[in-house]
């Protein structure tokens, strides 16, 4: 009797699974089937609608606001920490943060192709060779951030992963755009790091140990912001590339 008891609840579970599934030979196009298929497809972006989505970010101004925001909470931050912090200073990323590179970025279809030379009429347009350009513009909010901190009587310095061997045409594209500066860092050509941190953490260290109380940091990646001496960090959004 156990017997036939075992195999009548075999059977039923067999019917309920036939049941779900809507049959042996039909069980691909099943609600089930279909569920667990298009998880598995939303995992993966569609390139071409995610460019879509960039360029619709940026394009309405979204992008522009959500920088806005950002700086102006650092803006409030600098304005109660300036005067009482001895020797005040905050630390500014370059690209994406103080100039923008997107004109360069954009005739890739927003890939962030390094090497070659830029036209930008047509792609690939090399991002070093952009950058050499110095035709990038001020952000904005950050330009004003800046002329806040010189009139608060704070330093600025500048840590960039660009190139040591760019340093004159950055310097020139900064001050055209704005821009005044304690001093700027690049990136030295035999530096070999595993991430950005362990680049730019040291510069902010070496910052620190002139006596400099670093208030806050600006970036747009978390590669700007992490490793401390800072007492506060703020991050832009970046919807086009990321920076280990």
């Amino acid at each position: 009797m156990s017997f036939l008891n075992s195999n009548r609840r075999a059977m039923l579970v067999l019917a309920c699974l036939f049941a779900l599934t809507g049959g042996w030979f039909a069980s691909s196009a099943s609600p089930l089937a279909l569920a667990v298929q298009k998880t598995r497809d939303s995992r993966i972006p569609n390139l071409a609608e995610t460019r879509k989505q960039v360029d619709e970010y940026i394009d309405s101004g979204r992008y522009d606001r959500d920088v806005a925001k950002v700086v102006t909470r650092a803006r409030v931050w600098l304005e109660k920490r300036a005067r009482t912090a001895a020797k005040p200073a905050i630390v500014l990323d370059i690209d994406e943060t103080s100039l923008n590179n997107w004109p360069a970025l954009r005739v890739n279809s927003w890939l962030r192709i390094n090497d070659g030379p830029c036209d930008l009429k047509k792609a690939p347009c090399g991002y070093r060779a952009w950058q050499a350009m110095a035709q990038a513009k001020a952000i904005a909010p950050t330009l004003a951030l800046a002329r806040r901190a010189r009139e608060l009587g704070v330093e600025i310095f500048f840590i960039t992963g660009r190139p040591e061997r760019l340093r004159e045409v950055t310097e020139r594209n900064l001050r055209e755009q704005g821009f005044e500066w304690k001093a700027v860092v690049f990136r030295p050509a035999n530096l070999e790091v595993e991430t950005v941190v362990d680049f730019k953490a040291p510069e902010r260290r070496k910052i620190s140990e002139q006596g400099y109380t670093i208030i806050l940091n600006l970036g747009d990646q978390d590669s700007d912001l992490k490793g401390g001496y800072a007492e506060r960090i703020f991050k832009l959004p970046n919807p086009v590339y990321i920076v280990r």
